[in-house]
């Protein structure tokens, strides 16, 4: 099966993870889109959706699904949501599309957090894909030196030839050259520098299930 068929087969798995007369939290990115789809066939069996982008809120709402501000809910039966890379434990590194802090903001108010992935996504240890860390934009030349000096190549993530400005108004810094050994404590440690809004290792957030889309179908492994 093709990258967009695994990506299809397992946001049409991750309905099963859905309460009916509940609102669903809804993540970011492409395999959240095929997921968003799949939910439309269910819509009127659910309250409605907290998004963690604008990009998904107008694909949830021209679908027919509504979208609720996270502040009007108290908690989430269920986070569904893609992931850049994930490891064995259930820790991700995300952000790829800029959402990561609205995205951890949701998965913090969700008492389940179910990654839906194609196998290519699963791996030994984080960071072979770019760490992306939101950044307020003053913050960004210092934060840059910090990643420096832990042996990371960082740079401004562009868009249309100026720097990405997310749904936050914040910039995104993408980290090469880590090998993320202890997410929980790399996590610890970023969030903790000055101008650093999110980073996008989601280690307390982490996933307690993930929907891993392979050439034998959907693997569920839980965590």
């Amino acid at each position: 099966m093709t990258q967009d068929e695994l990506k299809a087969l397992v946001g049409q798995a991750a309905l099963k993870y859905v309460v009916p007369g509940e609102i669903v939290g809804v993540g970011t990115g492409s395999t959240v889109n095929k997921f968003i789809d799949a939910l439309a066939t269910m819509k009127d069996q659910i309250k409605g959706a907290v998004s963690s982008s604008e990009a998904s809120t107008v694909r949830l709402k021209a679908l027919g699904i509504p979208v609720f501000d996270s502040n009007e809910v108290e908690s989430l039966s269920v986070y569904i949501d893609g992931a850049d890379e994930i490891d064995h434990q259930g820790h991700m590194v995300k952000g790829g599309g800029a959402a990561l802090t609205r995205e951890k903001i949701v998965a913090a108010q969700s008492k389940q957090f179910v990654c839906i992935a194609d196998e290519s996504k699963l791996v030994d240890a984080l960071g072979a894909f770019p760490l992306p860390v939101e950044v307020i934009p003053m913050a960004t030349a210092r934060v840059m030196r910090q990643f420096a000096a832990m042996g990371g190549r960082a740079v401004v993530r562009m868009k249309d030839g100026q720097a990405l400005v997310t749904d936050n108004g914040q910039h995104i810094v993408d980290v090469k050259g880590l090998k993320i050994t202890d997410p929980v404590a790399f996590e610890t440690e970023v969030s903790q520098w000055p101008g650093v809004v999110t980073v996008g290792v989601f280690a307390w957030q982490k996933a307690q299930v993930c929907l891993l889309g392979t050439s034998q179908g959907v693997k569920t492994l839980n965590f």
